[in-house]
């Protein structure tokens, strides 16, 4: 009767996982709670349409003697508002951004699904492109955590000048089997964020950054991420946690971050 119990309890653990696995993966806050022009950067709140209609709030925040574009693609937690401290290094390495909100996030419409975030990053690729005649070249495509599944997608779709992905997993089943190691997540997952597949396939160069440190995304996901890239491509060691390890250890990543886009972007 006991071991009944158990395997009941566990049959209904695995369910509870395959139900509810979006409410895992998508954490979206509706408030914002900052803006550019609290750091003295002017900006354009933007409304991009996405090829099945959903409406995304975006920001686009220009530099001046700008060495090119930052489309960034923002993890499963929070909104764009929280990206502001992020904004303010790109400006000072001479970066536009357009930062957007994937569906369900801030003032985005929606419900968050993962072919809904590729097709969010599509219309803000499309923004730059043929709204604002920015060349693919001058593009630096950026992702952090489950936005770099995201940038990694949209870079071996298209072709920017440069990908940079920050923190990134190997896919949805193979974090989810380091966080759920007793069940078979595998199995039941219904997200794969593919973020190894989409990087072989990826033509332009590719900067991993990652921390040992990191308490949420293993270190060792960023190495296979890098392993599997072509050349060329470069691997920045930061230290510090998962979503302060870019401020912990700002000199050193905003120093190779620079060099590998003015290396890499062209003019």
């Amino acid at each position: 009767m006991f071991i009944f119990t158990i395997l009941l309890a566990y049959v209904g653990l695995c369910i509870l996982l395959f139900l509810f696995q979006s409410r895992l993966l998508y954490f979206p806050y509706s408030k914002l709670v900052s803006t550019p022009d609290e750091v003295g950067l002017g900006y354009t709140p933007l409304k991009l349409t996405t090829q099945d209609d959903v409406r995304l709030s975006a920001w686009y925040i220009p530099a001046m003697d700008e060495q090119g574009v930052v489309l960034f693609c923002h993890g499963n937690g929070g909104n764009i508002s929280y990206l502001v401290e992020t904004i303010w290094q790109y400006h000072r390495l001479g970066l536009s951004t357009l930062v957007f909100d994937y569906r369900g996030y801030g003032e985005s419409e929606g419900t968050p699904t993962e072919e809904g975030t590729y097709r969010d990053s599509e219309a803000a690729w499309r923004y730059l492109v043929k709204q604002r005649s920015i060349p693919p070249s001058r593009i630096v495509v950026i992702g952090r955590s489950l936005g770099g599944a995201v940038a990694a997608w949209l870079a071996q779709k298209h072709t920017p000048g440069a990908l940079v992905l920050e923190s990134p997993f190997v896919s949805v089943p193979d974090i989810a089997a380091d966080v759920y190691p007793y069940f078979p997540v595998r199995w039941m997952s219904r997200f794969n964020y593919g973020t190894v597949d989409y990087v072989k396939n990826v033509k332009c160069p590719v900067l991993v950054v990652h921390s040992p440190d990191d308490e949420i995304i293993p270190y060792e996901h960023g190495r296979r991420v890098f392993e599997q890239a072509l050349e060329p491509k470069g691997f920045l060691e930061i230290r510090g946690s998962h979503n302060e390890g870019f401020h912990q250890s700002e000199g050193k990543y905003m120093n190779a971050l620079g060099e590998f886009i003015a290396k890499h972007l062209r003019k």
